[in-house]
């Protein structure tokens, strides 16, 4: 039962790196490479300040500001330069591992015996294992609340139409451009505050763990989608949360079966593979109606 708790926990905190995906992945369209050098760089200022004496409420919100400034480059240059999304952010990302190290002055830093958000009071007062569980809620359910209302604003909706049609968007005045850049901004930041999260849920920083974050961060929004099917804005936010607990609880049961932790890059792979393909599977092999018949059936 402790590893269950433990999985639904990191997949609450993790949700915070789906959700700050989604902006861009999948409502402006923009597949940023920028957040594997956003996380890991966020777990770096956090830890680093952390360690220097600073609260960690203070050390995780400097790694979000951190993590927008990241963004706000990547955007910037995709807009302004006129450099190519893919290579924008893989620049950013490149750049992310050198700023790490100069942020942590070497490649991992320890938080054992320093303070964190899950030291405080009322996260030690619960049974074990659950303080990791109502951090990643409570930042989880924040962080969702201030987007739904964000997104039903004037602003929030020139955001949407940005990404569901450009064209359309800039005839009816909207500057796209600064669309983009807030989006980007705004979702590594969210990436960074999720590394921030995880880096004191873990007890260090390390410039090397951002690699394959992508994939993580789209599994979760992935298998929500394809649980759940056709949803509106707020519940699709809301299900990027539930499909990171269910690709942590999958991990587990993985991981249970005998396979070897270096092999979850792998596994995580092949995970987002199945439920990328499931879509068309299911189109092409007519599955829904084959489950409804036989459901009808019995």
């Amino acid at each position: 039962m402790s590893l269950i708790i433990s999985a639904i926990g990191q997949g609450l905190l993790w949700a915070v790196i789906g959700v700050g995906l989604y902006l861009t992945f999948r409502i402006l369209d923009f597949p940023d490479m920028t957040v594997e050098g956003t996380f890991p760089m966020g777990a770096a200022t956090a830890v680093t300040a952390i360690s220097h004496g600073v609260s960690p409420i203070i050390a995780t919100l400097l790694a979000f500001l951190v993590g927008c400034i990241a963004g706000l480059v990547t955007g910037l240059l995709y807009t302004k330069a006129k450099i190519p999304v893919l290579l924008a952010g893989i620049l950013v990302m490149t750049a992310s591992y050198s700023i790490d190290l100069r942020i942590m002055g070497k490649p991992n830093q320890s938080l054992l015996g320093m303070p964190t958000l899950l030291s405080g009071k009322f996260f030690q007062s619960l049974p074990p294992y659950f303080d990791s569980v109502a951090l990643g809620f409570i930042v989880i359910v924040i962080v969702t609340t201030i987007l739904v209302y964000f997104l039903q604003t004037d602003l929030g909706q020139a955001f949407i139409a940005t990404g569901d049609n450009e064209n359309m968007a800039e005839s009816l005045g909207i500057n796209t451009d600064n669309m983009k850049i807030m989006g980007v901004s705004v979702s590594n930041g969210l990436i960074a505050l999720g590394g921030a999260l995880v880096a004191q849920n873990n007890g260090y920083s390390d410039v090397n763990m951002g690699i394959g974050i992508i994939v993580v961060a789209l599994a979760s929004i992935i298998i929500g989608e394809v649980i759940f099917g056709d949803l509106t804005m707020i519940q699709r936010l809301i299900a990027v949360t539930i499909g990171s607990i269910i690709y942590r609880l999958v991990l587990l049961l993985v991981l249970q079966l005998g396979f070897n932790a270096t092999d979850l890059n792998l596994i995580s792979s092949i995970l987002l593979a199945i439920f990328m393909g499931l879509p068309a599977l299911e189109n092409k092999f007519h599955l829904k109606h084959v489950l409804k018949r036989g459901l009808k059936n019995d």
